[in-house]
């Protein structure tokens, strides 16, 4: 059947075109509640849609402020078939034609191959790729394998609720393999296998000084400058050469054994090219021990995201601030637990307060853990097989160095084997002006996809590593 519904994905892609087109022309931004009643449309679109397939026990979730997940699964394969959970997000960043946008962010356009439109590669290319090769399979024949298709409309704006129903869910979920479409490739044309995930720990650092605001000629020199003493800690936080300086951060990190940096060096080129168009640093920093691609995806980090403290408003105002702040993250890799690794940085910044200030270190958002696949095992070999007959390239591997929130709370709650298939690249612009992906990208996550169910129900069909 598989070979049908490679067909049907041919003959019917135009009609898919025009599905990602109406899915991109509804705004469905969840960080601005103006746009809160077009995230409930596009959910009813997709709801629509699902039930057209032949998805079944279709539903919106939602409670209280929640803005809708979307849920349809098919079971007709049985018991015995393998039982796969899809997810990905159908909400977007805002975005406007007065950002420089050289097009209306919210009327779909193609030009040159490329469908220009906000969501387009974050994560709408997902969305309907997935729905677009269910359909083909669907048409061809029964599936041989279980289907459960989950559509966050939260992601864009802090995934907030989907841990509850994740946790409160487990038997509705309950899947031997999870796909977890999102994020993107460096090059359209080059398949990469993403195999891991960092995890995120977040928090602010807090110094107060005096009672209020001074008049800096009346006691500078006198009181300690908040202000000066957020820059004497964080100028304490690295090492010349990069490295954290907090005692037992990489204590917990696992090196990287010589068969894993062979099979990351297939993408070392391409990441540096990346990181040179999109970075445009005068020349890169950090632990000169590791190439470029494994400090962005297997070494853990600790970044200063904001500083904040006196009067930054136009003209000028000799103050000496009662307050400052620092905000910062801490990326990490599998084996790093992120309770003890905040305790710990909370720890060594509060070491370093001196007694002329009071301070304290808040965390900002729950933590999540690093995520790792095994590479060999069959479902990541069945992604390997998907990608290799869907771009006619042999897959690169790669770890991501960003984080995905729900793949903790899959984690967690479920006993899963979680992967990642992004088709969209980093290029795509993806939060930023001009967004677009490639409509051969989209083709080819059709045919992923029906390559991937095939070697997951069909060992034969998959390579070794």
């Amino acid at each position: 059947m598989f070979a049908e519904a490679h067909i049907a994905a041919d003959r019917r892609l135009q009609e898919f075109i025009g599905r990602l087109k109406a899915l991109t022309s509804i705004p469905s931004v969840s960080t601005d509640p103006a746009h809160w009643p077009d995230v409930e449309r596009a959910a009813a679109w997709l709801t629509d849609w699902m039930r057209d397939i032949g998805l079944q026990n279709v539903q919106t979730f939602t409670r209280g402020d929640y803005l809708p997940l979307v849920y349809g699964e098919y079971l007709g394969a049985g018991p015995n078939a393998p039982t796969v959970l899809i997810y990905t997000h159908y909400d977007v960043q805002p975005a406007a034609r007065e950002d420089g946008w050289e097009t209306d962010p919210f009327v779909p356009e193609i030009i040159d191959g490329k469908l220009y439109a906000r969501g387009a590669v974050d994560s709408k290319i997902h969305v309907t790729a997935q729905l677009s090769a269910i359909a083909c399979m669907m048409e061809a024949g029964s599936p041989p394998v279980n289907l459960k298709v989950l559509l966050e409309g939260e992601e864009e704006s802090g995934s907030e609720h989907i841990f509850a129903f994740v946790a409160e869910n487990p038997a509705l979920l309950k899947a031997d393999v999870t796909v977890v479409t999102d994020g993107s490739m460096p090059d359209p044309d080059q398949p990469v296998l993403v195999y891991g995930l960092r995890g995120l720990i977040t928090g602010e650092l807090r110094v107060k000084g005096p009672r209020r605001d001074l008049h800096s000629g009346h006691y500078g020199g006198t009181v300690h400058n908040p202000a000066q003493v957020v820059a004497e800690i964080v100028a304490q936080l690295h090492t010349p050469d990069g490295k954290v300086t907090v005692p037992g951060f990489y204590d917990a990190v696992a090196p990287l054994s010589p068969d894993e940096r062979e099979a990351l060096s297939g993408i070392a080129d391409a990441v540096v090219d990346e990181w040179r168009k999109n970075a445009s640093a005068p020349r890169p920093w950090g632990e000169a021990e590791y190439a470029i691609h494994e400090r962005i995806s297997a070494r853990p980090t600790l970044e200063i995201n904001g500083i904040s403290g006196g009067y930054t408003g136009s003209g000028f105002k000799t103050v000496l601030p009662s307050t400052a702040f620092v905000r910062f993250s801490c990326r990490l890799v599998p084996n790093q637990n992120p309770d003890t690794i905040f305790a710990a940085v909370k720890a060594h910044i509060l070491s370093l307060v001196p007694p002329t200030v009071t301070a304290e270190v808040v965390e900002l958002e729950e933590g999540s853990p690093g995520f790792v696949v095994d590479r060999h095992s069959a479902p990541m070999q069945a992604v390997r097989t998907a990608y290799q007959k869907a771009w006619s390239a042999e897959p690169l591997w790669n770890r991501d160095g960003g984080s995905i929130p729900v793949v903790t709370a899959f984690q967690r709650h479920l006993d899963t084997t979680i992967v990642l298939m992004p088709f969209g690249h980093k290029l795509g612009g993806a939060h930023s002006q001009n967004e677009h992906i490639m409509l051969q990208s989209f083709k080819r996550g059709i045919h992923a996809m029906l390559y991937f169910y095939e070697a997951l129900t069909s060992p034969d069909a998959a390579g070794d590593a």
